[in-house]
Protein backbone atom coordinates (compact mmCIF):
# COMPACT_ATOMS: atom_id res chain seq x y z
CA UNK A 1 0.00 0.00 0.00
CA UNK A 2 1.14 3.55 -0.64
CA UNK A 3 1.90 6.06 2.10
CA UNK A 4 -0.38 9.04 2.65
CA UNK A 5 -4.13 9.08 2.17
CA UNK A 6 -5.09 6.93 -0.83
CA UNK A 7 -7.66 7.95 -3.42
CA UNK A 8 -10.94 6.10 -3.79
CA UNK A 9 -9.65 4.68 -7.10
CA UNK A 10 -6.61 3.26 -5.28
CA UNK A 11 -8.75 1.78 -2.49
CA UNK A 12 -10.97 0.06 -5.09
CA UNK A 13 -7.85 -1.87 -6.25
CA UNK A 14 -6.97 -3.12 -2.75
CA UNK A 15 -7.39 -6.79 -1.75
CA UNK A 16 -10.72 -8.02 -0.32
CA UNK A 17 -9.58 -7.21 3.23
CA UNK A 18 -7.01 -4.75 4.53
CA UNK A 19 -5.44 -3.90 7.86
CA UNK A 20 -7.08 -1.50 10.27
CA UNK A 21 -4.04 0.76 9.76
CA UNK A 22 -4.61 0.97 6.00
CA UNK A 23 -8.36 1.51 6.45
CA UNK A 24 -7.75 4.26 9.00
CA UNK A 25 -5.36 5.98 6.59
CA UNK A 26 -8.02 5.83 3.84
CA UNK A 27 -10.69 7.23 6.18
CA UNK A 28 -8.36 9.91 7.51
CA UNK A 29 -8.22 8.90 11.16
CA UNK A 30 -5.63 7.26 13.39
CA UNK A 31 -5.24 3.51 13.69
CA UNK A 32 -5.92 3.70 17.43
CA UNK A 33 -9.13 5.68 16.87
CA UNK A 34 -10.48 3.13 14.39
CA UNK A 35 -9.50 0.22 16.66
CA UNK A 36 -11.34 1.91 19.53
CA UNK A 37 -14.45 2.29 17.36
CA UNK A 38 -14.20 -1.41 16.42
CA UNK A 39 -13.81 -2.37 20.08
CA UNK A 40 -16.93 -0.36 21.02
CA UNK A 41 -18.96 -1.82 18.16
CA UNK A 42 -19.17 1.59 16.46
CA UNK A 43 -16.91 1.00 13.46
CA UNK A 44 -17.95 2.84 10.29
CA UNK A 45 -16.77 -0.19 8.27
CA UNK A 46 -17.33 -3.93 8.57
CA UNK A 47 -14.50 -5.87 10.12
CA UNK A 48 -13.56 -9.51 10.60
CA UNK A 49 -11.91 -10.67 13.81
CA UNK A 50 -8.60 -12.43 13.24
CA UNK A 51 -7.68 -14.17 16.44
CA UNK A 52 -8.64 -12.63 19.75
CA UNK A 53 -7.18 -9.13 19.37
CA UNK A 54 -6.83 -8.32 15.70
CA UNK A 55 -9.25 -7.31 12.94
CA UNK A 56 -9.19 -6.75 9.20
CA UNK A 57 -11.48 -4.38 7.32
CA UNK A 58 -13.65 -5.49 4.40
CA UNK A 59 -12.50 -3.35 1.48
CA UNK A 60 -15.92 -3.32 -0.23
CA UNK A 61 -17.40 -1.71 2.90
CA UNK A 62 -14.55 0.79 3.02
CA UNK A 63 -15.31 1.72 -0.61
CA UNK A 64 -18.99 2.09 0.33
CA UNK A 65 -18.11 4.49 3.11
CA UNK A 66 -15.66 6.54 1.06
CA UNK A 67 -18.05 6.83 -1.89
CA UNK A 68 -20.82 8.13 0.37
CA UNK A 69 -23.18 5.19 -0.07
CA UNK A 70 -25.69 4.73 2.73
CA UNK A 71 -25.90 1.70 4.96
CA UNK A 72 -24.48 0.90 8.37
CA UNK A 73 -21.65 -1.43 9.29
CA UNK A 74 -21.29 -3.94 12.05
CA UNK A 75 -18.03 -5.07 13.60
Amino acid sequence: MTKGQPTLAEVRKWPATVSVSDAARAIGCSRSHLYERVKCGESPVKTIAVGTRSHVVITADLVRLLSGETGGAAA
